[in-house]
Order: structure tokens, then sequence, then C-alpha cells
């Protein structure tokens, strides 16, 4: 049937079916066990939260309990990565540390999530006068280095979780004020917009239903980034003595105490750094596979 237009070889159904099978293809290869990046970083975080969520069945040590007679002992069956200066064991204030330090990142961050998104949305929606305040307060912010702005808060306000909750959601918030503001400077144009604009639908409403459902994955992406962020400068915070006051386990202050025997019991101090390394790379393999997953047009 060439005659009439038709490939050779090609019959209607079959044309109107490999659009569809396509489509298909792009759905399936766009799932996230197909994503190595997402499912590796998904792996190494479930594996690290699992070990700190079981801490209290995984050891029977006492993360704070002092023994002054088993101090600086060598890594042993009895005690995995030997103990520190005070006897404690090292691999039950690694574990413990893991699920203070994760506990606060992960809390930290939704802070400044929800303050940066409204705070975006209103600036990226209305505009004017509300947009110029809210980006002035970003430039504020954004002018001062992160980490010394944070450390500078908490030494203000003292060590402790609070401070820590406090410090992060007054400096994170730019971020996703920032991201969320510009992605709805252009969402906002689109005819969907300007449909429910002409329905009547309230500001809020569009905001809330039509808008934020469609801007709102970057700002999850971003937030990957941002534990690891936040965790560095929980860290960093321990081992300045501005964090988590003692003898609670922290691994900034594990890497602290452990500095001063580098050279005859290097496990103090590397083991936590490197525990710190490996959360770090979990989050970023995460972070790059929800990327891959959530980008348009693939």
């Amino acid at each position: 049937m060439s005659a009439i237009g038709v490939p050779a070889g090609a019959s209607g159904p079959g044309s109107a079916e490999a659009p569809l099978t396509a489509r298909a293809q792009r759905r399936a290869d766009r799932r996230w066990y197909r994503q190595p990046a997402l499912v590796a970083g998904m792996t190494i975080l479930g594996v690290i939260v699992i070990m700190a969520l079981a801490a209290p069945l995984i050891t029977s040590y006492n993360p704070i309990t002092q023994n002054l007679s088993e101090s600086l002992l060598p890594p042993s069956a009895h005690h995995l990565l030997g103990t520190d200066q005070l006897g404690r064991d090292t691999f039950t204030r690694l574990l413990y540390g893991l699920r203070l330090d994760l506990r606060i990142a992960f809390i930290a961050v939704l802070l400044p999530f929800v303050l940066g998104t409204v705070l975006g949305s209103l600036a990226g929606y209305f505009g004017g006068w509300m947009d110029t305040t809210i980006m002035r307060l970003v430039d504020i912010v954004v002018a001062f280095p992160f980490y010394v702005l944070i450390i500078a808060l908490v030494f203000v306000l003292g060590p402790g979780e609070r401070s820590i909750y406090l410090a992060i959601t007054l400096v994170g918030w730019v971020a996703y004020a920032r991201i969320i503001r510009g992605e709805i400077l252009v969402a906002k144009r689109q005819d969907y917009v300007t449909a429910a604009r002409s329905g009547g639908l309230s500001n809020a409403r569009i905001m809330r239903r039509h808008l934020l459902p469609n801007v709102i994955s970057q700002a999850y992406i971003y937030a990957m980034s941002d534990i690891v962020q936040d965790i560095l400068a929980i860290v960093t915070l321990g081992y300045l003595g501005l964090g988590i006051p003692p003898p609670t386990a922290d691994l900034g202050s594990m890497i602290n105490d452990g500095q001063n025997f580098l050279s005859t019991h290097w496990q103090l101090t590397t083991i936590p750094g490197l525990a710190v390394v490996v959360v770090g790379l979990g989050l970023s393999l995460t972070g790059d596979g929800l990327a891959d997953l959530l980008r348009p047009g693939q």
C-alpha cells in the first residue's frame, strides 16, 4: 500500500503504538531503582541510619560511662575500635555520635526549608516591595561565609541543640528562598496559573495547590546537599567545643579528643572523620540521583 503514503513494512496501529512504547520506555528508565547514584546513596544512608538507630542493640556499652582502668586500649574483640583516654568504647561512641548528629542535621534542615520556601514564594509571586525586602535580607546573610556566621551565632547563643537549630535556620533559609523565588518567577507566567487566576482562585490557593507542587522539587534536591553542609557545621561546632556539651557522644568532639593521640591511636580521630565522609558521600549520591530522577524532559 505504498501508493497511499504508508511506508513499506509499517502499519497504522504499529506507528501509533511507537510513541506510546517510547514514552513507556522513558517512564521505565526514570524509575528510582534504575538510577545508580540514587540506589547507591540510599543504600549507604540506609546502612548508616539503621546502625545508628540500632546502637543499643549492636553494642552493650554506655557511650558516656568512664573506665579509667581500660583507657586507650587497642582494637580487640571486646572493643572493636579500642577505647578513648577515659576508657569509653570508641565504637559505641561512634554509633551514638552518628545518631545524634544525623538527628540534629535532618531536623535542622526542615526549619530553613519551610521558612525559605514561604519567603521565596511570597517574593516570587507578589514581587514589588515584598520581593525587594526579602531579597535584601538574603543579600545581607549571603554577604557572610556560612560557617563563620554559624560559629558566631552559636558562640553568642551558647552551646546546645537549640542554639544549633536557631543558628542554622537564621542562615540556611536564604538558599531555599532564592531557589523557590527563581522557580516561581518562571512558573507564574505559565498558562495554568493564568487559568487559575481567571477562575477566581485566591493567591494562597494558587501558590499552595498549583505553584509549589511544580517548583518544590529543586528545593528537595538542594536539601540533600544542605544536610551535608549542616553535618559539617555540627561537626565543626563540636570540634571547637561549641556543639553538644560533653560527655554526650558527638563526632566533632571525638575528633577533637583523639587528635592528641593521633600517632599512637589513630582510630580515635580517623574513624569519626571517615564516618563524616561516608555520610556526606551517601547524601551527595542521593541528591544526584534525585536530580536525575526529577529532571524534566527525560
